[in-house]
């Protein structure tokens, strides 16, 4: 299949016409050498930030102070999760040069898909509260600021960002690739500061374990901090009509950097992840295994570990807070145009999904406890984006040659599976529904 009539969706403007020869160069086979992937790199970088937000430092830094190395396991599963289902987001606005979401409104019945707009919307805004009050606790701790004025600088910056879209994929990619460097040098000074415990890292990475209810609540919270709504309906967006192809062969090289890219960012993705768990296990779970906030988790780092690992923790924090803000901002608006071709001002868009941020600030609720919730409602959300990415992914009139093998669909299904299972056993503990194991 080879459907090209996607409309644009508000997103970077493109690649310029150099990046785009090199790439169709690399695609002939004219051009070899270990630098050829730079061409198509970008989508999954763009991507994988939303893997790498606050709402992940809020889960990670519970998680390890409260359960020390055990549900490093969850994070491990669910950065695989994440990268099955982004790689699939990708094939598919490769393969139909439409995004998901275009697909939903196109093949779905209307009631359905407004339906499932209203649940992404919800998400896209569960999201933004995680990555904007990130950012403004970042500033509010490093400048000595009240919450809310960091909120609006917060604003400030991260629409100023966006604007940056204005002149191209390239612009913003690097911008959010400079940012998530920022993000992993933080956190290895982290590692390298607070002493690990290896053995046990190691074996909680491999060895499930669910001690209680509780950690129930966080490995499904770092499910939807890890796996994200937004990000899925967000990759298919960026690849589809990126880089010209002609014929099956090149699409096919594509998609082969396509999933290198993939497996790559979020690769990086999640070794970020495991160490924000790792760093928190380390330094509170023997001591401090109450620490549940962002707020004491940085003031205690400074005492116990030295001035530096509060910088550098600060650092990770404000540089994920603005670029996943400005990746959700993106995400929003690429759902609400697809949806139902509804087109909305910058601004707006900004100002709509930043609301709950502020008014979560002016009511007085507990920013990080915010967090925590806003990642279960993303983890509660995710099973719509996933199994209409499965639907039209494992559908030979839709993806032609390229639909999922029997394995891969299997495999996706299965991880599907497990996540709404979670879902569902979460719900019935909320409902007061005793689970036997769990306490």
């Amino acid at each position: 299949m080879d459907d090209t009539s996607g409309e644009a969706v508000m997103r970077p403007a493109g690649l310029s016409e150099r990046t785009v020869a090199a790439g169709q160069e690399v695609l002939a086979g004219r051009r070899r050498g270990l630098l050829d992937f730079l061409p198509f790199a970008g989508p999954a970088v763009v991507a994988s930030i939303a893997y790498i937000d606050p709402g992940n430092f809020a889960t990670n830094i519970q998680a390890g102070s409260h359960y020390g190395y055990a549900l490093l396991w969850v994070v491990v599963a669910a950065n695989a999760i994440a990268m099955l289902f982004q790689g699939l987001s990708a094939k598919l606005g490769i393969v139909t040069g439409r995004s998901l979401a275009s697909l939903c409104r196109l093949h779905l019945p209307g009631p359905l898909v407004v339906a499932m707009w209203l649940a992404s919307e919800v998400a896209a805004m569960a999201t933004d509260l995680a990555e904007f009050l990130g950012g403004a606790i970042g500033l509010a701790l490093l400048f000595h600021l009240p919450l809310l004025a960091a909120l609006g600088i917060t604003a400030l910056v991260t629409y100023g960002l966006l604007l940056l879209g204005h002149r191209g994929f390239r612009p913003i990619e690097l911008v959010i690739g400079g940012f998530i460097a920022v993000i992993g040098l933080g956190f290895a000074v982290e590692v390298l500061i607070a002493h690990l415990d290896w053995a046990a890292f190691a074996r909680g990475a491999v060895v499930p374990d669910l001690p209680d209810g509780g950690a129930l609540t966080l490995a499904v919270g770092i499910i939807g901090a890890t796996v994200m709504p937004h990000a899925i309906y967000l990759h298919s967006a960026l690849t589809q009509n990126r880089m010209p192809t002609a014929g099956l062969a090149q699409r096919r090289r594509l998609l082969g950097f396509s999933n290198r890219e993939v497996v790559l960012a979020l690769s990086f993705a999640g070794v970020v992840n495991m160490a924000m768990v790792g760093m928190a296990a380390a330094v509170f779970h023997a001591g401090h295994a109450d620490v549940a906030e962002i707020e004491t988790a940085y003031h205690l780092l400074v005492p116990l570990l030295g001035g530096g690992a509060g910088i550098a923790f600060m650092a990770a924090l404000l540089a994920s807070g603005f670029s996943s803000s400005v990746v959700g901002t993106m995400a929003g608006q690429s759902i609400m145009q697809d949806f139902l071709r509804w087109r909305t001002p910058l601004w707006l868009r900004r100002a709509i999904t930043m609301l709950p941020a502020f008014a979560v600030v002016a009511l007085g609720w507990n920013a990080t406890q915010s967090l925590m919730i806003s990642q279960v409602v993303l983890s509660l959300a995710l099973p719509v984006p996933m199994l209409a990415l499965l639907w039209f992914t494992g559908r030979r009139a839709v993806m032609g040659a390229f639909v999922n093998s029997r394995l891969t669909q299997a495999v996706a299904v299965a991880a599907a599976l497990v996540v709404m299972a979670l879902n569902a056993v979460l719900l019935a503990q909320l409902a007061g529904v005793a689970i036997p194991g769990l306490g």
